[in-house]
C-alpha cells in the first residue's frame, strides 16, 4: 500500500472515497463541515437521525455524486475530551478496511482538528493505522475473500504543518510495515516458520535496515553453555537458532538496550503434552521473538541514537524419544541447575539463556517479551499485557512511553514470595511454582537471571493474538509490542514522537 501526504483542500480531494470525523458531540467541523455543507447536510441528518451518533470507529458511508471525492465515509471517534492520538490509527484502520471491502482503491483521510496538539504523531497513526489494516489472515488463500483492495491512502496536511505530517508518515508507514511484519512472522504455520525460516527472515530485515546479525547453531550454543535453551529443543527435528540482531546508533556510548524475544515456533507442550483443542494456535508462540525482530527492523530504519541488541532464541518444543523429560535437570548459561517439573513451561527455559547472553554481550538495560503464561490471560484477560521488573524507574519510564503507543501494559508486583515458590529440592531452581500467581512466579524465574541489570518483562500471552476482528485490524496476530518497543527506544534516545500525560518531559529529563 502507498501512503502519501498532500495538502489539498478536503473538498477538493480526487478519491474514491473522503474519510472525515465525528465526534459524539456531534458538532461538525473542520472538514466533516465543509464536507456536509458541500453534501447539502447530509452527514448532519445522519447524525441528528442517529444514524450515526460518534461513537468510537462507527461510520456511515455518503455517496458523493459529482464532487470529486466519490464518496465520504463518516467515522466516529468518541467523545471530544477524551482523544488521544492513537485513537487515529484505529480511524485510519476502521476506513482501510470498511472502504477496501468494498473496492475502493484510492483513500483520502482528513485529520480531525485535535490532531494539531501533536501533529507529527497524528500523521504517523494514520499512517500506521491504514498500513496495518491492509494485513487480513488469508495469506494462504488462493482467491480470498476479505483482502483490502485499498492501494493508495493520502493524509491531508491543509490546516496542519506540512512538514510535521510529512515527517510523521514517513514514521507510521514504518512502524506500521514492521507491526504487519511481525503479525506476517506469526501468521505463518509452523511447517513454513521453522526456527531456521525466522533466521532467515531476521537476516532479510538486518539486510533491509543496516543492522549486523549472528546466528548462533547447535555447536555455538552448546560452547555457550546454553543448556537450558537447548533442553527445549531435543525433542525437534528442526534444528535451534539462536538471533542476535544488533543496532549501533551512538557509537560513543557504552549503554546497550536489549530486547529479547520467546522463539518458540510451535509448542505442543513437549512431553508434558497440551490438550489438543486450539493447538493450532501455538505458531503464534514466537510471537514475542517476531516483535522483536520487527521492532530491530523499525529501529535501524528510524535510527535513533541508542545501541540496541534484539536477542530471539527460537526452537520447536516437541515430544520424541530425545525430548527433555519431566524431573530432568539441566543448566543454563550462568551455571543455575534447573528441574524440569513441566516440559510445557518451556518458554522460560529458552529466555533464560537468552538473558544471560544479554548481559554476555554487554547490556545495561534488558527488556523481554514472551507469550509466556496462560496464567496471564486469566489475570488481565485480553485487554493488557503483564509488566513486571526489578527497576521500579526503569519500567515506569516504559509504561509512560508504551502508554501513547495504544498497546497497555499493567504493572505486577515481584514479591520474594514468588521467587521462593520457584526453589527445587534438587536443583537451584524448578522451571514453574504452581498455579497459584503463575505469571509471577514465571517472572521471578526469569529474575534470576538478569543479576541487577535493570530488567522489564512483559508477558503478552493475551494481546499477542485476539479471536475476533475490531473495525481496524483483523483477527490473529496483533503486532504487540512492536509499536511500544519502538516508541520506548525513541524515548530512552530522547527523541519520543508519540507521548502525553508528561511522558515527553520526562523522556527528554
Amino acid at each position: 500500500m502507498q501512503v502519501r501526504v498532500a495538502h489539498d483542500a478536503p473538498l477538493d480531494a480526487r478519491t474514491g472515497a473522503l474519510v472525515v470525523p465525528v465526534f459524539a458531540d456531534a458538532q461538525l467541523d473542520g472538514a466533516t463541515k465543509a464536507a456536509d455543507e458541500a453534501l447539502g447536510g447530509a452527514i448532519a441528518d445522519i447524525v441528528q437521525s442517529g444514524e450515526i451518533a460518534g461513537k468510537p470507529y462507527e461510520m456511515a458511508l455518503v455517496h458523493a455524486k459529482d464532487k470529486p471525492f466519490r464518496r465520504v465515509l463518516v467515522v466516529g471517534l468518541g467523545e471530544r475530551e477524551k482523544f488521544e492520538s492513537f485513537m487515529l490509527a484505529r480511524y485510519a484502520g476502521a476506513a482501510v478496511r470498511y472502504l477496501g471491502r468494498r473496492n475502493v482503491t484510492d483513500v483520502t483521510i482528513a485529520a480531525p482538528r485535535e490532531m494539531s496538539a501533536n501533529t507529527t504523531a497524528g500523521a504517523s497513526f494514520l499512517a500506521e493505522g491504514a498500513i496495518a489494516a491492509s494485513l487480513d489472515t488469508t495469506l494462504y488463500q488462493e482467491k480470498p475473500e476479505k483482502r483490502t483492495a485499498v492501494e493508495r491512502v493520502t493524509i491531508l496536511s491543509s490546516g496542519l504543518d506540512d512538514g510535521a505530517v510529512v515527517r510523521g508518515a514517513e514514521r507510521g508507514i514504518v512502524v506500521g510495515e514492521s507491526v504487519n511484519f511481525a503479525r506476517r512472522l506469526a501468521l505463518t504455520p509452523a511447517n513454513d516458520m521453522t526456527p531456521a525460516h525466522l533466521a532467515n527472515e531476521a537476516a532479510n530485515a538486518a539486510r533491509d535496515a543496516g543492522l549486523s546479525i549472528d546466528v548462533l547453531d547447535e555447536e555455538r550454543a552448546r560452547a555457550e553453555g546454553m543448556g537450558s535453551f537447548l533442553s527445549v529443543a531435543q525433542g525437534s527435528a528442526q534444528p535451534p537458532k539462536f538471533i542476535v540482531l544488533t543496532y549501533t546508533g551512538d557509537p560513543s556510548s557504552k549503554e546497550l538496550l536489549a530486547l529479547v524475544g520467546k522463539g518458540i515456533t510451535f509448542d505442543t507442550g513437549g512431553i508434558s503434552l497440551k490438550p489438543p483443542e486450539r493447538m493450532e494456535e501455538m505458531k503464534y508462540d514466537m510471537s514475542g521473538a517476531a516483535g522483536v525482530i520487527a521492532a530491530m527492523r523499525a529501529i535501524g530504519t528510524l535510527k535513533p541514537k541508542i545501541n540496541v541488541v534484539g536477542i530471539a532464541p527460537a526452537t520447536e518444543n516437541m515430544p520424541g524419544g530425545k525430548a527433555t523429560k519431566p524431573g530432568d535437570i539441566v543448566k543454563a548459561m550462568n551455571g543455575t541447575t534447573i528441574e524440569v517439573i513441566n516440559t510445557d513451561a518451556e518458554g522460560r527455559l529458552i529466555l533464560a539463556d537468552a538473558l544471560c547472553y544479554a548481559r554476555k554481550l554487554g547490556a545495561t538495560k534488558i527488556v523481554d517479551t514472551a507469550t509466556l503464561t496462560g496464567a496471564c490471560v486469566i489475570a488481565l484477560g485480553h485487554a493488557a499485557a503483564a509488566a513486571v521488573s526489578n527497576d521500579d524507574d526503569f519500567v515506569q519510564r516504559f509504561l509512560g512511553a508504551a502508554k501513547p503507543s495504544g498497546e497497555r501494559y499493567w504493572q505486577m508486583p515481584l514479591y520474594d514470595d514468588y521467587a521462593s515458590q520457584m526453589k527445587s529440592d534438587i536443583a537451584d531452581l524448578k522451571n514453574t511454582g504452581g498455579r497459584p500467581a503463575g505469571a509471577l512466579t514465571a517472572a521471578a524465574f526469569l529474575k534470576s537471571f538478569v543479576a541487577d541489570t535493570p530488567w522489564i518483562h512483559l508477558d503478552i500471552a493475551g494481546t499477542a493474538y485476539v479471536d475476533n476482528e475490531s473495525a481496524w485490524i483483523a483477527k490473529g496476530p496483533t503486532g504487540t509490542p512492536v509499536r511500544a518497543l519502538i516508541a520506548f527506544v525513541e524515548s530512552l534516545a530522547g527523541s519520543p514522537v508519540i507521548h502525553t500525560n508528561g511522558a515527553a518531559r520526562a523522556a527528554r529529563a
